[in-house]
């Protein structure tokens, strides 16, 4: 019997290392963990931004995070459902290891190389109004009583923005988004809007989020 010998071995590793294709990106996706459930017992879905992705695993921006194992779920447009396990844990956001089949992989592989030629990152905006996608996706909401917590920021534009986070206040609830003041407006399945009590100036809706 023909045994597989250590220069193959060395050369089968080799070529696996260039086929890891990891491709940064700023896709906009939503993700569910194990542990984060509603009252039903159901996964709780929040909004993410795919930030770089290989064959074999992906870096979220996030609104939470679990424990290093936790089992997570992501979806894409471009990729559909990816699932995994959380591999690291990052200041607004984790790793995931992706689980998937040899076919799975091969399937990702030629989406990662179409995107690596194309360079198409971002998903088109045909709303009416324009949103603003930030740079950097992590900020604070600031309430009333001083209590503050980490949320992710969807998209944004001159009148409010739509944020993803581990809570989710009653419509009505006055906060604020670094340092603009609003109120929530709506709820959906990810996370919930907040109209700012003052329009602002797209140019600096980001730095005053981030203040």
């Amino acid at each position: 019997m023909a045994m597989f010998s250590t220069s193959a071995a060395s050369d089968l590793e080799f070529v696996e290392r260039r086929q890891e294709i990891r491709v940064v990106v700023r896709i906009p996706g939503r993700f569910s963990l194990a542990s984060r459930r509603d009252k039903s017992g159901n996964r709780r879905q929040f909004a993410c931004r795919a930030v770089n992705i290989s064959q074999t695993s992906v870096m979220l921006a996030a609104p939470v995070s679990g424990p290093i194992g936790e089992r997570a779920i992501a979806y894409f447009d471009e990729f559909g459902r990816i699932q995994g396990s959380i591999a690291r844990v990052l200041d607004g956001g984790f790793v995931m290891r992706i689980a998937a089949t040899s076919d799975e992989r091969s399937r990702l592989l030629r989406k990662l190389i179409w995107l690596e030629q194309n360079k198409n990152y971002d998903v088109p905006d045909v709303r009416t109004y324009k949103r603003i996608v930030p740079q950097d996706p992590i900020s604070t909401l600031i309430f009333p009583d001083g209590s503050m917590f980490g949320c992710f920021v969807i998209d944004m534009s001159a009148s409010g923005v739509a944020v993803s986070a581990d809570i989710m206040p009653e419509i009505g609830t006055v906060l604020a988004v670094g340092k603009i003041a609003g109120k929530v407006v709506r709820h959906f399945t990810e996370g919930f809007a907040i109209h700012f009590k003052h329009p602002q100036h797209t140019g600096d809706i980001e730095k005053l989020m981030h203040s």
